[in-house]
């Protein structure tokens, strides 16, 4: 997972520098006045986003695996956890009635 966030970060930082570039050398128009920071910030996100969705394919699947994998291991414990209240709740039964 971390893998991913920094690839698409990576991806994120080169299309900054891009537009950045493009936008000082006059081929992208400028923000309006002092938005010109948001402006390039907001247009690299609009170009990182597709790149990363197409070149990225492959390593968001394999995150997704992993983080499904983990909600299996966490629901199997929980689920663990509760047969072991009941069978201790079972068992508290049992000796309250055999006492009674």
């Amino acid at each position: 997972m971390l893998r991913y966030t920094l690839m698409r970060l990576g991806i994120f930082a080169g299309c900054l520098v891009v537009v950045w570039g493009l936008v000082y050398s006059g081929l992208v128009p400028r923000g309006l006045g002092d938005s010109n920071g948001m402006w390039i910030v907001l247009l690299a996100l609009l170009l990182s986003a597709p790149i990363s969705f197409v070149v990225l394919r492959k390593e968001r699947d394999r995150a997704s695996v992993q983080i499904v994998q983990k909600v299996d291991r966490v629901k199997a414990n929980l689920e663990a956890n509760r047969n072991q209240e009941d069978d201790v709740v079972d068992e508290a039964a049992r000796t309250q009635g055999q006492t009674s």
